[in-house]
């Protein structure tokens, strides 16, 4: 018995949610096979794609440990030999460790006697996350299981829920050729932060939250703003600027940095989004940095079986 998986790349943060928001991407992803194997545990096969140079010891690696936490807190009689096929570039703030967490634990969740909730499933992937970042973190599992724009509210026992997005709004995200790890970038973080800047991004995420689901795309452009992460991570991806100020000047709502970065993504209506991905990659250009660019709509689509 076998399966295998996709789960989208994710967008965590979406600028004005720290820790909290985040989304999917469908026109990148990670995908997993399992396959059932006789004795309890998980072996990892093979790793193929855009990065192939990741732990095969399933206890150091996000699939193997998601999988692998699976067949321990179940106490299942049977193991799971997987392989992984990475689609999402390593160290680009698309969520490339929570999409093979996820994708594993979907693929070993198809062959089980009984199926899990997408929550128990979210808690398994959870703990495969967290050998990549260091701590739990769900604004990339959450979205990438789950799909589409996705608020969730705490860790041991999750609240996670969707948020509709005006149908005419697209995603543009742009990957520079270059590497930043996450832990890095939540190094330099200022551990404290003034009262002001709390309550300007209370109210961008509380405007946004509210635009999205009204469908008010003024309220949506005057509320994605992150005033409190992206002015201190910005230094670390060369080119930001001309890379956000070409966004905003071709009708971009809004734009930022994707999780920790360095791929930078922004919200526009359908119409205007080749017009903010070409001036996007020219951005980084400007600054001797090729890219890789991909438009794509924000359907509430998540992880899921595909074989």
């Amino acid at each position: 018995m076998a399966a295998t998986a996709f789960a989208p790349a994710s967008i965590g943060n979406v600028a004005v949610g720290f820790d909290v928001l985040g989304h999917s991407f469908q026109s990148i992803g990670d995908k997993v096979t399992a396959r059932r194997v006789a004795t309890p545990g998980v072996k990892i096969t093979a790793i193929t794609g855009t990065t192939v140079d990741l732990p095969l010891d399933a206890e150091k690696n996000t699939a193997g440990m998601a999988v692998l936490s699976m067949v321990r807190d179940l106490q299942l009689d049977f193991g799971f030999e997987i392989s992984i096929e990475k689609g999402i570039p390593l160290g680009s703030g698309l969520g490339g460790s929570a999409a093979s967490a996820v994708a594993g634990v979907v693929a070993a969740n198809a062959l089980l006697p009984k199926s899990l909730t997408l929550l128990e499933q979210l808690k398994f992937a959870l703990k495969g996350e967290q050998v990549a970042s260091g701590s739990r973190h769900v604004d990339n599992i959450a979205p990438s299981l789950f799909g589409g724009l996705v608020l969730t509210v705490g860790i041991d026992n999750p609240n996670v829920k969707q948020i509709p997005v005006p149908p005419t709004v697209r995603c543009v995200l742009v990957h520079p050729h270059m590497v930043l790890n996450t832990r890095e970038a939540r190094s330099i973080l200022s551990k404290t932060v003034s009262l002001s800047d709390v309550i300007w991004q209370t109210a961008n995420i509380s405007g946004f939250i509210t635009g999205c689901f009204t469908g008010d795309l003024q309220l949506i452009r005057e509320s994605l703003e992150d005033v409190i992460i992206e002015p201190q991570r910005q230094v670390l991806i060369p080119g930001f600027q001309a890379v956000k100020q070409g966004a905003m000047s071709n009708g971009a709502l809004g734009c930022s940095i994707s999780g920790a970065g360095p791929t930078i993504f922004a919200w526009c209506e359908h119409e205007h989004a080749e017009r903010v991905r070409d001036a996007m990659v020219a951005g980084f250009r400007s600054v001797q940095m090729e890219s890789d660019a991909w438009i794509s709509t924000l359907d509430a689509v998540g992880a899921r079986v595909v074989d």
